[in-house]
Formats: C-alpha cells, sequence, structure tokens
C-alpha cells in the first residue's frame, strides 16, 4: 500500500532557495494577496500580528529596490519581492485584534482586556524586546510565505543582502517598522539547486 505525502510535508522537503527566476512572468494582485493571506496565518505573541507586507512588483520600484540590495539580479527578475517588515508591538493594538474571537464567543471578553493589558505591560518601552518580538514575527511570516509559494507551485528566495536603513528610508517605513528580510518570489527559471542536504536530526536535537 503506497503512503501519500500530504502536500504541506512536501512543500517543506522539496523547498530551495530560488536564484534564478523566469523575467517575464507576472503574478496577479490576487495570487500575491492569497500569499499574503497564508503568511499571516504564521503565530504571533499574543496576536499581535505586528507585521506588513510591502509587495514590490512594479519594474520602477523593483529597480529601486534592486539598487539597495547590492544588485541582486533576483530582485528584479521574481515576480514580486516583498519587503517583510516587522512592527514593534504598539501600545493599545490589541483589542481590536482579539475583537473578533470575543464576538464569536471563542474568548471571553475579560480574557481578551487583561491579556490587551499584559501585552502593553510587558513590552512596556523595553525597545530592545519590542524590536525582538518585531524580527520573530516577521521571520515567522516569511517561512509561511515561503512554504505557500512552494506550495502553488512558485519559487521563493529569502534575502539580507540590503541596506536596512537606506530600504526603510527609501520605502517610507515608519520608525518602529523593521525591514527583517527580503523574499523574492515568481515561477522558477533553469538552473537552480536542489534542496541542501541538511544535518541529521539527532546532531542538532537534544532530547531532555
Amino acid at each position: 500500500m503506497q503512503i501519500q505525502i500530504p502536500a504541506l510535508v512536501d512543500a517543506i522537503e522539496t523547498r530551495s532557495s530560488t536564484n534564478f527566476f523566469q523575467p517575464d512572468s507576472a503574478l496577479e494582485d490576487a495570487a500575491i494577496l492569497r500569499l499574503v493571506e497564508l503568511a499571516t496565518r504564521a503565530p504571533t505573541a499574543f496576536n499581535l500580528q505586528n507585521w506588513r507586507f510591502l509587495a514590490v512588483r512594479s519594474p520602477q520600484e523593483k529597480a529601486r529596490l534592486q539598487a539597495l540590495a547590492a544588485g541582486q539580479a533576483k530582485v528584479s527578475e521574481a515576480a514580486v519581492t516583498f519587503i517583510l517588515c516587522g512592527l514593534h508591538p504598539r501600545q493599545g493594538s490589541l483589542p481590536p485584534l482579539l475583537a473578533p474571537s470575543v464576538e464569536a464567543g471563542y474568548m471571553p471578553a475579560a480574557l481578551a482586556a487583561d491579556l490587551a493589558s499584559a501585552a502593553d505591560a510587558f513590552y512596556g518601552d523595553n525597545l530592545r524586546l519590542s524590536r525582538d518580538e518585531a524580527i520573530r514575527s516577521a521571520s515567522l511570516a516569511g517561512a509561511f510565505l515561503m512554504i505557500a509559494a512552494q506550495a502553488h507551485g512558485l519559487g521563493a528566495c529569502p534575502m539580507v543582502g540590503f541596506d536596512a536603513d537606506a530600504v526603510a528610508q527609501a520605502f517610507g517605513l515608519a520608525q518602529d517598522e523593521v525591514p527583517v528580510m527580503l523574499v523574492a518570489v515568481g515561477r522558477t527559471a533553469a538552473g537552480n539547486w536542489p534542496q541542501k542536504p541538511r544535518l541529521a536530526p539527532a546532531s542538532v536535537a537534544t532530547l531532555l
């Protein structure tokens, strides 16, 4: 009896970082927004959803971003290159994010109020903790985004070779928004490598 491999597991096991994209292949707005929708299924502390996705897709904006990313060709050749931003947790931002759970009856209103107060107190004016949370949230979203792309037959590549300060200024990021990574997404071209071998689980895991 042949065992069926779940599509998600297949996407994880076959994903690799795409370096070569079909430069003339575009994605419809609906497809881009669907990838964002799936990326936002990633978890965040307190359900802060503290991220923003700048989908750079026009030739002019791609060229502007490419100049700030060491001239890497995949920025312009991919159908879209996301600037994935993490946001410092903002005071008072949680109540409207928890309201749908309260309205659906999943969460007591008193608990939602307690969580909102706890989040505000936890981060307070601690810039390091807030920045760490911004990076965690955007990184989790980036992982979900790349798996979503793979599951839809697209290639993706996370990128850190860019001038973060220049990107923040050029694309009008707020002071509490951190450009954590770029993620290029599009249809793959010839010449990409398969996923490189990984360390054995037993060599990186400690079972306590």
